[in-house]
């Protein structure tokens, strides 16, 4: 069965292969095989979740400076200060917002609460992370894919002919194929790794910044610096906000 199926994929190219003229980037594609077709949707939703991500990442919408300046002209005022955190909407704004709301709460509740805004806004941080780091295994496993029934189509080229011998030509199609597709993969894939793991790191960075945009907030508001004692060095955004949990903000 599965002999008949690859049979059929490939009956269509066994005639004698034609010259190869490679003029654009289209002829590229055409020339690597049907294959292409799936590894460039893999390079297209890359490239649509490297800006897209690249855009959610900027500092400017996960911390705005306009919120951070406001919410340090509102001071002590709880109510102003959630309703600005509520306005808002960015990361930084929807924790501190859970902070200013349950800040009456017993300290281990209030940072259970804290924690569970941080986790959600970590998930918003990453959102589709996970299919972009599938997408370089799957283009050069596409490419493997596409080497494979290229080295077929040249073999069965040579065994349906019988002038096979001294015919190099009958191997050339199929081999070109083959070439292109892992190229083709390999192209798509590294790239996209690249960018996979500059974007977990600019993720990392900002945690980090709001790890530092929260505790000087507290330190504000509180008078005591969670970075000195209360918190240790490298503490997170949670870390950093339960170590100033027995601290009463002023209503």
């Amino acid at each position: 069965m599965i002999q008949h199926i690859i049979a059929g994929l490939l009956t269509a190219q066994t005639e004698s292969p034609q010259p190869v003229h490679i003029g654009s980037v289209l002829d590229f594609f055409v020339k690597g095989g049907w294959i292409m077709a799936p590894i460039g949707v893999c390079s297209l939703l890359a490239l649509t979740i490297i800006i897209e991500r690249a855009i959610t990442l900027r500092r400017s919408r996960v911390i705005p400076a306009s919120f951070v300046d406001s919410l340090r002209g509102i001071g002590h005022d709880r109510r102003r200060g959630i309703e600005e955190c509520t306005r808002n909407g960015s990361p930084i704004a929807n924790v501190l917002r859970v902070l200013l709301k349950r800040r009456d709460e017993p300290a281990a509740l209030l940072e259970k609460h804290i924690e569970e805004a941080g986790q959600r806004e970590l998930f918003k941080l990453r959102q589709y992370m996970r299919v972009l780091s599938v997408l370089p295994q799957a283009s050069t496993m596409l490419g493997l894919l596409g080497t494979v029934f290229g080295m077929i189509h040249a073999f069965q080229a040579v065994a349906s002919s019988g002038e096979a011998l001294g015919k190099p030509e009958l191997l050339a199609q199929g081999i070109y194929e083959a070439w292109t597709a892992t190229a083709a993969g390999l192209l798509v894939a590294i790239p996209v790794l690249i960018a996979y793991h500059a974007l977990l790191s600019r993720i990392d960075q900002r945690l980090a910044d709001m790890d530092l945009v929260a505790s000087q907030w507290l330190e504000e508001i509180t008078g005591v610096s969670v970075r000195s004692d209360a918190a240790p060095a490298g503490a997170s955004v949670v870390e950093v906000v339960g170590a100033a949990v027995g601290q009463p903000v002023a209503a």
